[in-house]
């Protein structure tokens, strides 16, 4: 079984066990996403009466940095950047749909 969510503005395709990396979320051990677009083959216009997906924080973390490196040639301009971004890891637990 498993069921597409919405979550931050993206959509996440997951079966149970399945381990993701999401955008920071402010939950301590639980969270439910209720925003269900599909499960199985069931779509939901926009979104699933009464269905949802259980999972559980594993940690909250940092991503792999990424390099901005700005450069314009003959013009001795060069701007190097690093970027962190925060986000959850989950662990999905359960679907109801």
């Amino acid at each position: 079984m498993f069921a597409i969510f919405k979550s931050g503005g993206k959509q996440y395709k997951v079966e149970k066990g399945d381990i993701l990396a999401l955008e920071k979320l402010d939950a301590e051990k639980n969270v439910v996403f209720d925003e269900v677009l599909m499960v199985d083959e069931k779509i939901g216009e926009p979104f699933i009466k009464g269905a949802t997906v259980s999972a559980d924080v594993v940690e909250h973390s940092r991503a792999d940095k990424v390099i901005i490196f700005k450069k314009k040639k003959r013009h001795n301009y060069r701007r190097k950047l690093g970027h962190k971004q925060h986000q959850t890891v989950v662990k999905i637990t359960d679907i109801k749909g």
